[in-house]
Formats: structure tokens, C-alpha cells, sequence
């Protein structure tokens, strides 16, 4: 059994979401204590208990601890079962995080599956959809496998109400790891406002300020797609498409806060990634590690990728992945970026 410590690093959700997601991918039982120790509100929340649960209907794991504010948790895991699958929060609690408790699993089952999803699309502290479609499943495609996502509703706190339909095919033999270092020449920038339920003046705000601080114009700056929302809601993204990857970022906006500076943030965090010389952002890199390691730990052959900083969410993540993978982050730091190399660790 594998043992984890939910205080370690940064204490957050991730733990839980990738010890779940390689518990299933390996057949290793898990047992984690201390459960989200560093927030505010530690333990199981909502959307924690809805990634538990999703994770026990994909693998028929046995559970004990699951139930809100628990702390401890204990998982053990049964085969896989490809299928269709529909998960739901009763908040407005990211869906998309049940999705990436799931997907692993899923991405190395023996078939398809269809996996519906209801809850928040647009939240603080987790991948917004957009971010998804454009960034993440692609290199999804890159290694093999598929993973089509469909945004059906967009849902924003406290609303919620989102609905997202992924459906996943599993690559034909292992997935293949890959090396992504560089960017490759620009492709395409541009913004977009989602705004269900607010004054149209906000919209128009946010995409000015990102525009006139970022040179952007005309087909550049977007109201966002025409879909039925539950608002009132905001969300500002910026996408910015390379020959390589395609990294998004997000800023939400929130009461008390104008739309001004929601776009100040949005820029701020854009040029970060501007400043570098790093193929991928510290969003994408998190989301990356776990991807590639599964690659690297089927195939034996390395992977690596550049990053414009590796924060301690995604060291955390890495450490976790070490504890159940024959697999380990090695780390080179640059003067405007990090390289992360993964390795397969030989087995006597």
C-alpha cells in the first residue's frame, strides 16, 4: 500500500488527485492522511468527495474515509472498466478536476469511454475548459491516444452548471513520450471575455485594457462563443498558439474586483510566460509531468520538457508520481527557463 502525507509540499487537492489516478493506473491500494492540510478548510471537500467517487466507479475500488471533511482516506482499486460514465458536483466545484482524477485511468483502459461531466468549467485553483481543449489535449493526440471535449454549458461559482463531454480513446500500444523544449514559431494570439449575466460594458473593458497593454486588435480581442451559460459569471482568456503548443491562460473575475484589473492580471501572467524562453507555462507543466511520466514508465524511453517555472504545486506533483511510477524528475534550471528530464528507473 502505498502511503501518502497530504501536508507535504503544497498540501493541496493535487495529492489526492494523483495518488487516485495512479492508485487506478497501477493496481497499488493508497492510503492518504491529512488531507488538503495547508487550506483553509482541510479535508474532503465537495469536489474532492466527487473525484473519490468517480474514481471508485471507474475501478470498483473498495473505500473508507469517504465522506466530507474527512481527512483520511483509504483506496484500493479494482480493474479498470472502460464505458460511459456520468459525474456530477453538487456545487459549483470544478468537474474538469474529476476529469483529471479519471483521464489517466481512462487513457490506458482497453477501450473508449464516454465520460459526461456537470459542475464549475471557469474556476480558481483548476484548469479552466478552454485551457483543456487547447493546451492539454493535443499533446494527448502527440502521445497517441484522444481526447475530444465538448463544452456543452459553461458554469461559473456559485452557480455551477457546467456540462462537458470528453470521450477517450486509448493509444494503440503504449503511449509514446516525447521531448517538447521549444515553442516553435507563433502561430496566432488572441483574447476572448465570457460574461453570462453581467453588463456588456465589462466584456468591453477587459478585452481594451488586455488589448491597448498587449498590441492586440480587431479579430484579436473576442466576446466570448455564443453557448447557453449559468451565470453570472466572468472569465477572461488568452490563448497564445505556437507550432509546437498552444498554452492558455485565465483570469476570473470576482466581486469587488474591476474589470480593469481582471485584465492586468491576465496580462501580467501572459508576459511571464512572454518573458521565457520555455515551451510550456507552470500550468501546462503540471498537467504535463503526470502525462509524461505514464509515456516514459509504458515505453522505457525518456521524455523532457522546458517550463517557465516549476512552482511547488508541480514539484509536489512530481514527488507524488515518484512514489507509485519506476520513474524520476530530474531538473535543470536556465536563466529564463527549467528543463524537467523523466526517466524510467531500470527494475532488478
Amino acid at each position: 500500500m502505498i502511503e501518502l502525507d497530504g501536508a507535504e509540499g503544497e498540501g493541496g487537492g493535487q495529492i489526492l488527485r494523483t495518488g487516485l489516478a495512479l492508485s487506478m493506473v497501477t493496481g497499488q491500494p493508497l492510503r492518504i492522511e491529512c488531507i488538503r492540510a495547508k487550506r483553509p478548510k482541510p479535508g474532503l471537500m465537495r469536489q474532492h468527495l466527487a473525484c473519490v467517487n468517480a474514481a471508485a466507479e471507474v475501478s470498483g475500488a473498495q473505500v473508507e474515509g469517504a465522506e466530507l471533511g474527512a481527512q483520511t482516506l483509504t483506496f484500493a482499486p479494482g480493474p479498470v472498466r472502460a464505458g460511459n460514465y456520468r459525474f456530477a458536483i453538487a456545487s459549483a466545484g470544478s468537474c474538469l478536476l474529476v476529469l483529471q482524477t479519471v483521464l489517466p485511468a481512462l487513457l490506458l483502459a482497453d477501450g473508449p469511454s464516454r465520460v459526461q461531466l456537470a459542475g464549475g468549467t471557469h474556476n480558481p485553483m483548476a484548469p479552466p475548459f478552454h485551457f483543456l481543449e487547447r493546451a492539454y489535449a493535443p499533446l494527448v493526440q502527440r502521445m497517441g491516444a484522444r481526447l475530444q471535449l465538448t463544452l456543452r454549458r459553461c458554469g461559473f461559482y456559485p452557480a455551477g452548471g457546467g456540462e462537458v463531454e470528453a470521450v477517450i480513446s486509448p493509444a494503440d500500444g503504449a503511449l509514446q513520450p516525447f521531448a517538447l523544449l521549444a515553442r516553435g514559431a507563433a502561430q496566432s494570439a488572441f483574447a476572448e471575455c465570457l460574461a453570462p449575466g453581467l453588463a456588456r460594458g465589462i466584456a468591453r473593458r477587459e478585452l481594451e485594457t488586455l488589448g491597448q497593454a498587449m498590441g492586440w486588435s480587431g479579430e484579436q480581442l473576442r466576446s466570448g462563443e455564443q453557448r447557453q451559460n449559468e451565470g453570472p459569471g466572468n472569465a477572461l482568456l488568452a490563448t497564445l498558439a505556437y507550432a509546437q503548443v498552444t498554452e492558455v491562460f485565465c483570469a476570473l473575475g470576482e466581486r469587488g474586483v474591476s474589470a480593469e484589473e481582471v485584465a492586468r492580471r491576465l496580462v501580467k501572467e501572459v508576459r511571464a510566460y512572454q518573458a521565457s524562453d520555455a515551451a510550456v507555462g507552470p500550468h501546462l507543466a503540471d498537467q504535463l509531468a503526470l502525462l509524461l511520466a505514464l509515456a516514459v514508465w509504458q515505453s522505457g524511453q525518456p521524455a523532457s520538457f522546458s517550463c517557465s517555472e516549476m512552482t511547488e504545486h508541480t514539484r509536489t506533483n512530481c514527488a507524488v508520481i515518484e512514489r507509485f511510477l519506476p520513474v524520476r524528475f530530474g531538473l535543470a534550471q536556465g536563466a529564463a527557463s527549467s528543463v524537467v528530464e523523466i526517466h524510467r528507473i531500470p527494475q532488478e
